[in-house]
């Protein structure tokens, strides 16, 4: 059996392990016609049928082939698809608030989207599951209580260079897999033209980092961009508080996420 094999055979497994106990039989997700989304719809589908309900979530700035991608999508794999635009409300907000910078719009729009993604779970008993790469993740590319929001994030420990390597495997259109990513979050916005350097490099030099502990100074020795890894490093502790729940003030015997913690799955 092939790595991806594996590998979609674990994360299906846990999907419909870790749905199964909290008792909920639905899933929802949010499908951009990007890589990630595309990918987590497909691992879900195969678990859950059409108990998976895929919800597309465009604005004003949402490209046509992004629209396009996610309904061809939706049409190979056979998966229930509804629309629910935030144009309406995006729109109302810049209007309140001319001074709306290109961050803040992403953001706000990033956070109109998961509104609408978990009161669409709500109304269909659901959980929502996560799109957000271990390359957004630890770089904290990606907005709190937004798009990084979820009960459950199949993909999460997967670099963006590996996401692109299980799309393959798991049948994605060619047309999702070799556009450049983007969140659409405005006219012309690109990941990695934001981030600067292409996934590519940013992976390598993670995979050393995180996965294989080098210092710095042994990943300098291999050849990787120092202004690149400065980058990284920095990013990665920066953002450490997007990957950890609110912090608690301690003040009792057992407070929650300091000395009160059981499993997810706990029960009486």
């Amino acid at each position: 059996m092939s790595k991806y094999a594996q590998m979609t055979e674990y994360l299906q497994c846990f999907l419909d392990d870790e749905v199964k106990k909290t008792g909920i039989k639905k899933v929802v997700v949010g499908l951009s016609g990007g890589l990630d989304s595309a990918v987590v719809a497909v691992l879900a589908h195969d678990v859950f049928k059409d108990d998976l309900l895929c919800v597309k979530m465009p604005s004003q700035y949402s490209s046509q082939s992004s629209l396009d991608d996610a309904d061809e999508l939706c049409e190979d794999f056979g998966m229930r698809n509804i629309v629910a635009s935030i144009e309406p409300m995006l729109k109302v907000y810049e209007e309140n608030n001319p001074d709306l910078d290109n961050l803040r719009k992403g953001n706000f729009s990033s956070r109109m989207r998961m509104s609408t993604l978990f009161d669409i779970s709500a109304r269909e008993n659901a959980l929502v599951i996560g799109t957000s790469n271990k390359s957004e993740l630890m770089l904290g590319y990606g907005t709190l209580y937004g798009d990084l929001a979820s009960a459950i994030n199949p993909i999460g420990d997967l670099y963006k260079s590996e996401v692109y390597e299980l799309a393959k495997y798991l049948g994605v259109s060619r047309s999702i897999i070799k556009k450049p990513p983007s969140a659409d979050l405005w006219d012309g916005q690109s990941d990695e033209d934001d981030l600067g350097y292409t996934y590519a490099q940013l992976d390598k030099a993670m995979k050393l980092y995180v996965e294989d502990r080098l210092s710095v100074d042994e990943i300098l020795e291999q050849g990787v961009d120092k202004k690149m890894l400065d980058m990284i490093v920095k990013r990665i502790f920066r953002n450490h508080f997007k990957r950890k729940m609110p912090v608690i003030a301690k003040l009792t015997s057992r407070t929650i996420n300091h000395d009160f913690n059981y499993p997810r799955d706990i029960t009486l």
